[in-house]
């Protein structure tokens, strides 16, 4: 039984596969490493950042009324984060997911510039990077959703 593998080419966003229909050893594993990584990153955006936010914990209150948006943004923001981290976890959505926290940590990273001189201003912009690759690897899958919202 002889299978052959089909060559990757730089323009595909399709795994390269093997006459029976399963991944190569590198395209599998750098599938299973992305899915890692997106797990990982709803668990910090819905536990580590999200819930503070939507708990009230006194650290979150106090940063909120440090930049002068009070509670209403404050749950505003951990509601968007929590959707974000759930949507990071659904095909359909994980793409667009991805694109959407890429935004906040956009407006993360100008709040933490101007209104705490810098401080944590790094965080943001490390978060935009695992979130691009995602949006981008995961685009395929945008199409699949604007299918599904054109049966309306």
């Amino acid at each position: 039984m002889s299978e052959t593998i089909a060559p990757v080419s730089s323009t595909t966003t399709k795994p390269a596969v093997v006459a029976d229909g399963a991944l190569t050893g590198r395209a599998r594993g750098a599938r299973v490493a992305l899915r890692v990584v997106q797990v990982l990153l709803a668990l910090f955006y819905g536990i580590a950042s999200a819930l503070p936010k939507l708990m009230a914990h006194p650290t979150a209150v106090e940063s909120f009324d440090r930049i002068g948006w009070g509670s209403g943004a404050m749950y505003t923001i951990g509601a968007l984060e929590l959707a974000g981290a759930i949507a990071l976890l659904l095909p359909v959505l994980q793409s667009v997911a991805a694109i959407a926290l890429s935004a906040l940590m956009v407006g993360a990273f100008i709040v933490q510039v101007t209104a705490f001189d810098g401080q944590n201003a790094a965080t943001p912009l490390i978060l935009i990077v695992p979130l691009a690759l995602i949006a981008w690897t995961r685009r395929a899958h945008n199409g699949e959703l604007l299918r599904l919202l054109g049966r309306r």
